[in-house]
């Protein structure tokens, strides 16, 4: 499994790339980790100031109902927003995914997301956490070793709009993995496999964004 070394220019060009976890619910660590070993500097998310200096941003698996409902409750939905909007690197996993499109299917009464991402997703179109699996999946986009990707409660891109890149597919046709801009989903999670390609991807972003002079102003 690929790990990675310390993704260019986190130490090279300055300071480490500040990266934030949405820290709400779900598996934070997990993603801390990850970023570690690309030598980033990881800040938990849960309020609105926590955005502030920002070079890139995780939305990690969880439930994407609560993690709604907690951003509006601490005030950070719509900074967040903006912050997407602005055109701060954001990169989500599983829920993450949901929380990043622009629509959904299968939600839950009330249920909003982030937006940002020009797609539909289906919730939970996987099945349950005892369906859970995992896959070898192709992303030349990434390289030519294939990515083990584990699927946990899992949701699908349904539809991708024109400006959406479909990184991945399931054999069957599924869209799971997506980019558009600075923002980048999967519907699985790399960061239980020991995977790290999406991980450095978007600190790459990250590092463009920081050396045009636009990061921090989030």
């Amino acid at each position: 499994m690929v790990t990675g070394a310390p993704a260019p220019s986190t130490a090279a060009e300055g300071p480490a790339l500040r990266i934030g976890v949405l820290a709400l619910q779900g598996d934070v660590r997990e993603h801390e980790r990850a970023l570690a070993t690309l030598g980033a500097t990881t800040v938990r998310v849960r309020r609105p100031a926590d955005l502030f200096g920002l070079d890139a941003l995780v939305l990690p698996g969880g439930e994407s109902s609560v993690i709604d409902k907690l951003s509006r409750a601490f005030g950070l939905r719509e900074p967040l927003r903006a912050a997407i909007v602005a055109g701060l690197p954001v990169y989500g996993t599983c829920a993450g995914m949901i929380l990043l499109a622009e629509r959904l299917e299968d939600a839950i009464a009330g249920q909003q997301t982030f937006g940002g991402l020009d797609i539909t997703v289906r919730r939970n179109a996987f099945g349950r956490q005892q369906e859970s699996f995992e896959a070898m999946l192709l992303l030349p986009a990434l390289g030519d070793e294939p990515v083990a990707a584990t699927f946990i409660r899992a949701p699908e891109v349904v539809l991708a709009g024109p400006d959406v890149e479909v990184l991945a597919r399931l054999e069957d046709g599924r869209i799971v993995a997506v980019r558009q801009g600075n923002l980048l989903a999967t519907a699985f999670h790399p960061e239980v496999s020991g995977e790290r390609r999406f991980h450095r991807l978007l600190l790459e972003s990250a590092a463009v964004r920081r050396a045009d002079g636009t990061a921090g102003t989030s």
